[in-house]
């Protein structure tokens, strides 16, 4: 680490301490030349896959997205917001586990349509009939009854 004021190389770690939330450490350091302290954050950082569009173009994961149609698909449903946090928290995990730099949005879609289930079945029939293109009350009625046929977690 380059000292802030000298920029000298050789610097010593005088303190370390995990913050409140346990996402970063706070270290303060002391240059070897110029004796000056300063103080640096360390965090991991995790980088989201970038997500291929069904037309192909590739694009940065935007959470806000993803809650965006979250929202939606819930909107006057009974579901709690805390559920709706969990859910996109088990999404970008999912995202994160994959170990792949790139996915295509489909797969991002089958994740959200997998939590919807889980929380709730209409808002699930809502985003599937968008996700999933439906065309006539065909499609509705055979995504309800496979609903009716899984059993609930």
């Amino acid at each position: 680490m380059k000292c802030p004021f000298c920029r000298n190389i050789d610097t010593q770690v005088v303190d370390s301490r995990v913050s409140e939330e346990g996402d970063t450490i706070r270290r303060r350091r002391r240059c070897m030349a110029c004796e000056r302290r300063f103080t640096t954050y360390e965090r991991a950082e995790l980088i989201m896959p970038a997500v291929v569009k069904r037309n192909g173009t590739r694009v940065e994961f935007d959470d806000a997205k993803l809650r965006g149609s979250l929202s939606l698909a819930l909107r006057k449903r009974p579901v709690n917001t805390e559920e709706v946090d969990a859910a996109i928290a088990r999404i970008e995990e999912g995202l994160l586990t994959s170990g792949h730099r790139e996915v295509e949005s489909d797969f991002i879609g089958e994740l959200v349509m997998a939590e919807l289930k889980k929380l709730d079945e209409v808002a699930y029939v809502r985003f599937a009939s968008v996700y999933k293109s439906f065309q006539d009350i065909g499609e509705f009625v055979k995504t309800i009854d496979e609903i009716k046929v899984t059993p609930k977690p």
